[in-house]
């Protein structure tokens, strides 16, 4: 109490000088001590842990006086199963000590996906589809057919997948998708009479695709033989308005098999078609 009175007893500037002075000085204090408190100037630089496994990750992290938390969990099919995909703050980033590093890792189960029907799709939306669905696209056959780059199946392991399917994630569609070869309608070539060679070089030529060879009897050089018979016909059975057969037409690439004999046929004209 007589300290006080002696300091209530001095002038007011006095007073307002030790007040701002004792005001200064629990001001540094608690500065000061602010900083062993809380760790101030104790930095470390991120290491890098991306790819690790999540317990060798940890092991790193916590042994540079960093809290670890998994933060989230995603599905990379090509990475390995519990490895870190991504971290906050990256890598080489200097922060206090005792900061806390988000992980993202890599699921353990891949995730089931149900198997879309891509029949009827064109090929580039198919495999941009696959893509966002997580599954990837293996082998891609064409095969003939009248609409160019349509998908015409689907397979998983050569074996047809049906739409609403459960896969996995990652899984490998293989796609068969039509070529547009059956799009064309060519006259069939008039074989009949021509030898062999001849006559395979003229269906080769105009777009078809030598077949079978059959024959009613031994033929012991091929080469020699001709032509007596072909499937398909030449003409069709129908007529045009002159009663003339028509020619018949085929998609491109249609396979024309031969009946050959060693003795060349007599050919009837068109006339003798026609009646």
């Amino acid at each position: 109490m007589e300290a006080i009175d002696k300091l209530l007893k001095k002038p007011l500037w006095v007073n307002i000088l030790v007040g701002i002075g004792a005001f200064l000085f629990f001001f540094v204090l608690i500065f000061f001590s602010l900083g062993l408190i809380t760790g101030n100037g104790k930095t470390e630089k991120v290491p890098s842990v991306v790819g690790l496994d999540i317990s060798t990750a940890e092991h790193n992290l916590t042994a540079l006086g960093f809290e670890v938390v998994i933060q989230d969990s995603i599905y990379v099919d090509t990475l390995a199963r519990t490895a870190v995909l991504r971290q906050t703050p990256d890598v080489d980033e200097v922060v206090k000590k005792g900061r806390t590093i988000y992980l993202t890792i890599n699921r353990v189960l891949a995730p089931q996906i149900e198997m879309p029907n891509l029949v009827g799709f064109s090929l580039q939306s198919a495999i941009t589809y696959l893509k966002v669905l997580g599954l990837r696209v293996g082998t891609i056959t064409m095969q003939p057919d009248r609409n160019k780059n349509v998908i015409l199946d689907q397979l998983v392991d050569g074996v047809r997948i049906a739409p609403g399917a459960k896969i996995s994630s990652g899984t490998v569609i293989q796609l068969f998708a039509g070529d547009g070869s059956l799009s064309t309608l060519l006259d069939v070539p008039d074989l009949v009479g021509l030898n062999v060679e001849t006559a395979r070089s003229l269906i080769e030529s105009s777009g078809f695709v030598v077949g079978a060879f059959s024959s009613n009897s031994s033929i012991q050089d091929t080469a020699s033989a001709f032509v007596i018979a072909q499937s398909p016909f030449a003409f069709s059975e129908k007529l045009d308005s002159l009663n003339m057969p028509i020619k018949n037409r085929v998609p491109i690439k249609t396979a024309i098999n031969l009946t050959i004999d060693m003795t060349a046929p007599i050919r009837e004209s068109v006339d003798t078609i026609k009646n």
